[in-house]
């Protein structure tokens, strides 16, 4: 191939044979439920050395969910966030986030 060529790429069918591009799209749906239907758990996990409190899952909204994770972060003086359903909280603070969530009416799966 000399200077200046293009490499034609083309192989197999060509989209003017009935080929089109199609796109997946992920259809999760997700029932919503009420704060005391809720049967929430705790995780922790350790990353880059320190550990994170994971709590879920959640069945709400975005925006629910959105805003109730800014008013434990506030209540709680420390950073999270919401990724799939589960919350994300920096450091060991387990006792402090459920005495919150219990007073928003959400409920856990183990006891005390």
């Amino acid at each position: 191939m000399s200077r200046g060529e293009k490499l034609s790429l083309d192989l197999g069918a060509s989209w003017g044979e009935g080929w089109s591009l199609e796109e997946k799209k992920d259809t999760k749906v997700v029932k919503l439920l009420e704060p005391t239907e809720h049967r929430l758990v705790f995780q922790k996990e350790k990353r880059k050395g320190k550990i994170i409190t994971l709590i879920g899952p959640f069945y709400l909204s975005e925006e629910s969910a959105q805003s109730t994770l800014s008013k434990l972060k506030k209540s709680l003086a420390c950073g999270g966030a919401y990724k799939e359903s589960w919350m994300e909280f920096q450091g060991d603070i387990a006792p402090k986030v459920r005495e919150n969530l219990e007073k928003m009416g959400f409920r856990f799966k183990n006891p005390k």
